[in-house]
């Protein structure tokens, strides 16, 4: 039970922090700090308008294969892999 209940506090953890990094990238930089942002080109383009364009769906789109990644490592450390 005890190893249950530690495995599903790193999956809650792990999916905090990602919820986190997301929230930053695509509301902080994104619409807050856009305008800052705006005095940096990447490409051309303006970085804010960048992340609140496709910066922020390629970030969450990492996320996601990192979550699934990180998760197959919690999965195999606690035996619960499939």
């Amino acid at each position: 039970m005890e190893k249950a209940t530690e495995y599903w506090k790193a999956n809650t953890s792990l999916i905090r922090n990602l919820l986190l990094i997301w929230a930053l990238v695509s509301y902080v930089f994104g619409i807050l700090l856009v305008e800052p942002l705006n005095g940096i080109r990447l490409g051309g383009v303006p970085l804010g308008f960048w992340f609140a364009q496709q910066g922020s769906i390629y970030v969450f789109v990492v996320l996601i294969f990192y979550y699934a990644w990180r998760m197959d490592q919690l999965d195999r450390h606690y035996g619960v892999h499939e």
